[in-house]
């Protein structure tokens, strides 16, 4: 079940959210633990199981860290991450790891295929926060189970993020307002999200599709393409952030936002303290810091940075083009860092924007393409001579199908529209009401024509 369907729009949030507003107190959370299960077994019965061993095993390994006597306490966290990082490990890398080794030694070995559990990387990160915060005494454990298999499973986050900390919503998880304020500002959130989904991401998605089948394009078409894509992650995840937010709002929860504008950045380290903002403050704080950060030498400074970056590349799927992709963006961060970064701050912002622009459009070249001889097609077909020229009749097709979406999602990813939006809800409430009502229905028509389009990161 996904977020941008029929039937969840229609069907299961609103007897959902109808049986949540019913029943009083604490009866909330046996209604948001039984809807996350429905709502995660849905598409994969089988691996509930696995999101309930998770639950239970950090819930008790929780207990056991704020009890267990002080020298015991760091082989307790050392267990719980060793065990937390296997189950990560087997079902989204053993595959790649079995596929790495064959590769070496010239012998491919044969394994069978595993699906990936929807949204195991999100919430094994999630628990691992937790295990790590009640370690380092930021929090205390949970001792109900019931309240913290609400924050484990809760299924608002659970498919594509954001990776909600328990100290984040530690207070929300005992008590919470529920109001009708509430529920209109997730609304809007959700309609929101929706609308940056299936309007503008899913048609991107046509465009990038079509250039990335074709093996023959002109340099122009190529550039097409990867912009379409450019756009097409952006509004795709972003849009699930800003619907979660607002189901979570609609809950009675605050989750912190995800997403701050990145393609307004005028440096690559700007650009990811813009984006997926959950991801990147959890291996700052759970891995680049506990390795020394920035305060050690300028190798052991360097060293960090990369192993940061390749992890987090790593993170995103089980592929040598996706820590590639994390590499190239530790070098660009150290090279900002140490070269680049008097220059950056003293030029235009303009500038700045359009170097982050141009490195993040090719950083995208090696997330989408998932092998390094198909990097070197696309990239060559960029900046080469391609077959097909510069342009050709497919430039001209694509570019005059597709110049109004570009159009709009320029505006769209940059914060003005929002804020004329937000200035047209404190002076014509109706009118905004209005443009937000007519977002759902355009959104309800392109879902009951489009096919199922699944969201990009819930494969990651």
């Amino acid at each position: 079940m996904v977020f941008s369907s029929i039937f969840f729009i229609f069907c299961f949030l609103p007897v959902f959210m109808l049986i949540y507003y019913l029943v009083p107190g604490k009866g909330k959370d046996i209604v948001l633990f039984a809807g996350s299960l429905v709502f995660y077994a849905w598409g994969e019965p089988v691996y509930v199981i696995l999101m309930m061993f998770s639950a239970l095993f950090n819930y008790y390994m929780g207990l056991e860290l704020d009890r267990c006597p002080e020298e015991s306490r760091k082989a307790n966290l050392i267990f719980a991450i060793i065990v937390n990082t296997a189950i990560l490990g087997f079902f989204k890398y053993y595959g790649f790891l079995l596929d790495t080794v064959g590769g070496l030694i010239g012998h491919a070995i044969s394994h069978p295929e595993l699906s990936l559990p929807i949204g195991i990387s999100f919430y094994t990160f999630k628990n691992l926060s937790y295990i790590i915060d009640v370690y380092r005494e930021k929090i205390y454990s949970q001792e109900n189970f019931l309240t913290f298999c609400v924050y484990s499973t809760m299924f608002p986050h659970m498919a594509a993020g954001p990776i909600v900390r328990y100290a984040d919503i530690e207070k929300q998880l005992e008590r919470r307002p529920v109001n009708i304020m509430k529920f209109g500002v997730g609304a809007e959130y959700f309609i929101k999200g929706l609308a940056k989904k299936v309007i503008l991401a899913d048609n991107l998605a046509v465009i990038y599709n079509s250039v990335s089948s074709s093996s023959h394009n002109a340099v122009l078409t190529a550039w097409i393409g990867i912009f379409a894509y450019t756009m097409q992650i952006y509004f795709d995840f972003s849009g699930y952030s800003d619907m979660a937010i607002g189901i979570g709002r609609m809950l009675g929860f605050d989750f912190l936002k995800n997403f701050d504008y990145p393609y307004i950045s005028g440096t690559i380290t700007e650009f990811w303290r813009r984006w997926h903002m959950s991801l990147g403050s959890w291996f700052r704080d759970y891995i680049y810091i506990p390795l020394g950060g920035n305060r050690v030498s300028t190798l052991k400074h360097i060293r960090n940075i990369l192993i940061v970056w390749a992890l987090t590349g790593l993170w995103h799927g089980a592929s040598w083009n996706f820590v590639l992709w994390g590499v190239y963006y530790g070098i660009l961060q150290l090279f900002e860092k140490y070269f680049l970064s008097d220059y950056l701050g003293r030029a235009p912002k303009i500038v700045g924007n359009i170097y982050t622009m141009f490195c993040v459009v090719i950083g995208w070249v090696f997330f989408s393409q998932t092998s390094f001889g198909a990097i070197a097609n696309y990239l060559g077909t960029m900046f080469g001579p391609a077959a097909s020229g510069f342009a050709d009749s497919a430039t001209f097709y694509y570019f005059r199908t597709g110049i109004v979406l570009f159009v709009i999602c320029i505006i769209a990813c940059r914060p003005a529209l929002q804020e004329r939006f937000r200035k047209l809800m404190k002076r014509n409430m109706p009118a905004a009401i209005a443009i937000d009502a007519a977002l759902l229905a355009i959104s309800t028509a392109y879902m009951v024509y489009n096919s199922y389009s699944p969201f990009l990161y819930q494969k990651f």
